[in-house]
């Protein structure tokens, strides 16, 4: 369990952080980029979640997400060791599944998309929209060091499904997509 009693340590100072392993990296390091960018898609969902309170379902998936997120948080703060013995904290399959099953459900009550949506259509839809171009920007971030080192693959799926899971949640939340605003192709020329 995590316990802070000194918020400052002046450790960053010189621009390095301590990974999980107690390695220390330059702050600007594509794995301390990835894991930066889950904790701004983790914020921008506590920011849509402060229009989901009257619906306590998406609420919950959301503060379940936020809860996820911090795992996945460690799980790319640590990273993978041959050989090593001492079980870390990795997103595991079922969290993916989860969001799955959640997608499905969600996705089930909407009509079929004729258009791109932009975002907008209420505070909480437009909220998620942004929640998931964070995360998109994310699971940028994680391919391109998955490109350099190994990452756990349910990580990488993890980060894909929630962006998805925010865009089918904010036509959910827009009346069931009645409320969601359509990209009209060519119509400000």
């Amino acid at each position: 369990m995590v316990r802070l009693t000194r918020i400052y340590t002046r450790g960053g100072d010189k621009g390095k952080t301590s990974l999980g392993t107690g390695k220390r990296v330059a702050k600007h390091d594509l794995r301390v980029s990835a894991y930066g960018a889950v904790d701004e898609a983790n914020a921008t969902i506590g920011l849509a979640r402060l229009h989901t309170a009257a619906d306590a379902e998406a609420d919950a998936m959301l503060a379940r997400i936020q809860n996820d997120l911090f795992d996945l948080g460690a799980d790319l703060c640590t990273p993978e060791v041959e050989g090593e013995t001492r079980q870390r904290l990795r997103i595991a399959a079922s969290q993916v599944e989860r969001l799955e099953r959640e997608i499905d459900a969600m996705n089930g009550d909407l009509a079929p998309l004729t258009s791109f949506v932009l975002p907008g259509g209420s505070a909480a839809s437009s909220y998620l929209h942004l929640a998931r171009t964070v995360a998109r920007r994310a699971e940028r971030e994680m391919t391109a060091l998955a490109a350099r080192e190994t990452l756990n693959l349910e990580a990488l799926r993890y980060i894909n499904r929630v962006s998805d899971h925010l865009f089918v949640m904010a036509r959910r939340l827009n009346d069931k997509g009645a409320r969601d605003v359509l990209w009209t192709p060519g119509a400000t020329r």
